[in-house]
């Protein structure tokens, strides 16, 4: 499905921690049309719904809708914290051309 790196899963793990009423919660990540490529990526802290893939590491939850799984297949979820900025960051090799903005792309089939 998607890789999770330790950088990602640790800020994710900060981030929950800092909302105990939500521990059951996990974090989002899906496709919408938009952007300047038309899609781009959209990410949430959310509780898992009826057709959700799920993707566990160390106790920590990455949820992914169906319709953004063919989207993400292959994928790396990374959180840095640099000069550059600081986020949750997706490198996908599905994506045949990208934004400058770098959360919008297109694929071989979206555009």
């Amino acid at each position: 499905m998607i890789n999770v790196t330790d950088s990602a899963v640790r800020q994710l793990r900060t981030l929950l921690e800092a909302r105990a009423e939500n521990s059951r919660e996990g974090l989002r990540v899906q496709i919408a049309k938009g952007g300047c490529s038309g899609l781009h990526y959209e990410m949430a802290l959310d509780k898992k719904k009826e057709g959700d893939a799920v993707v566990e590491r160390d106790g920590m939850q990455f949820l992914i809708d169906g319709e953004s799984i063919p989207y993400l297949r292959g994928a790396t979820l990374d959180f840095r914290d640099g000069l550059t900025g600081v986020g949750f960051h997706i490198v996908n090799p599905n994506a045949a051309r990208t934004c400058g903005c770098g959360s919008s792309f297109e694929t071989e089939h979206s555009g």
